[in-house]
Order: structure tokens, then C-alpha cells, then sequence
């Protein structure tokens, strides 16, 4: 269907759609890049906070040093 549509278009229009169709592809390059971008800060979010929440014991002195 759609390209039937373009087919019908006047050469002189082409070029505009093809800027749009370039726009919508950029567009959702930058989408997935930023979604991907918004999961790995998440992950590293979640692993500071069950880091900053463990129990660390203090180390045991050692004499023997």
C-alpha cells in the first residue's frame, strides 16, 4: 500500500519523503539508544543500593603482622 502511494507521488515530493522517512529512522535510533541507556543506569542503580546495604564486618586484627 505504501508504495503504491509513493508511486503516485510526483517526483518533485519524493525527496521530502525520503527526508521523513531518514527523520523517523534517526528518531528511533535515538529512542532504543536512550531506552538502553536508561536500563543500564537502572542495573547499575539497583547494584549500588544492594551494595550500600550489605553488612560488612570489620576485618579481625591480626597479630601476627
Amino acid at each position: 500500500m505504501t508504495i503504491a502511494k509513493l508511486q503516485q507521488l510526483p517526483e518533485s515530493l519524493l525527496q521530502e519523503v525520503s527526508d521523513f522517512i531518514d527523520f523517523v529512522a534517526h528518531k528511533h535510533q535515538f529512542q532504543s539508544a536512550n531506552h538502553e541507556q536508561q536500563d543500564v543506569s537502572q542495573a547499575w542503580e539497583k547494584w549500588f543500593k544492594t551494595v550500600d546495604s550489605l553488612d560488612v564486618a570489620p576485618a579481625e586484627s591480626n597479630s601476627e603482622y
